[in-house]
């Protein structure tokens, strides 16, 4: 089997006990994809009796698709990790942040003053 290494944010932390990932409070899926448009559920997220064996290591974020988080970078995760929690029927993450929104400079504001 060929191994790839990624250099890509872990998920420090998964307190939804009822994903089939979960072990230990800790996601053991090799990736996650974070988000669905505006909402970041994670994709990766199955309702199942935990089965996974604690294999001693963190999943990694592979995409985020929440173009409107503040870490989201060209549909990856910047952040340096991420945390993961129960959000009704799911699982979200629980660093998202709202993006600021951009504010145009004062050449474009008295451009549409004018």
């Amino acid at each position: 089997m060929n191994r790839l290494a990624l250099d890509m944010p872990v998920v420090g932390e998964c307190t939804v006990g009822d994903c089939a990932y979960n072990a230990h409070h800790s996601c053991q899926a090799r990736a996650i994809t974070v988000g669905a448009g505006i909402h970041p559920g994670c994709d990766t997220f199955l309702a199942a009796t935990p089965h996974s064996r604690d294999a001693g290591r963190h999943a990694g974020v592979g995409a985020c698709k929440v173009a409107a988080c503040e870490h989201n970078e060209d549909y990856e995760c910047g952040a340096q990790q991420i945390a993961v929690g129960r959000d009704g029927d799911g699982a979200c993450c629980l660093t998202f942040r709202r993006r600021a929104p951009v504010q145009p400079d004062s050449r474009e504001r008295k451009r549409a003053a004018d």
